[in-house]
């Protein structure tokens, strides 16, 4: 049997180059998204083209905070940008950051009794902004794509 200068035989060296290369794909595809889709959303909530963002507001939430639904939701619109910012600079964190925030959004779409798909979709972003978190963890320092 054929081994490398690292002791490994060509063959598991290949496969863990392969698997190298997929995850770096699986890092980039995940990073761009969750830098892109929590900005757009973020800026939405200033315009308004996308849906009325009130309407997803539970009441209990909307009594807890101060001012009106929408400005509520400019608030949200910023967090949401600078979630998406986050995970652009340091995705381990705004993997998490991002995590963190969509539990939120199940939260508050759950305990309004409706909307359950929105909540279900957000659930399976959720599980991907951890796995984001858990690419970048395992790429050290580094933050690029290969």
């Amino acid at each position: 049997m054929t081994h490398t200068a690292n002791g490994t035989d060509p063959a598991t060296s290949a496969t863990l180059a392969a698997r190298d290369v997929g995850a770096a794909r699986a890092f980039f595809l995940l990073r761009t998204v969750f830098t892109v889709a929590p900005i757009a959303f973020g800026l939405d909530k200033f315009f308004g083209v996308l849906t009325d963002w009130e309407d997803y507001l539970a009441p209990w939430i909307n009594d807890l905070v101060p001012g009106t639904a929408h400005e509520a939701m400019l608030l949200v619109g910023v967090i949401e940008i600078v979630a998406g910012v986050a995970v652009a600079v340091a995705p381990r964190f705004g993997g998490l950051l991002v995590a963190a925030w969509l539990g939120g959004i199940i939260l508050n779409l759950v305990t309004m009794g409706k909307y359950y798909d929105v909540a279900l979709r957000d659930f399976g972003l959720l599980v991907a902004a951890l796995a984001l978190s858990l690419l970048a963890a395992g790429r050290g320092t580094r933050t690029s794509a290969r």
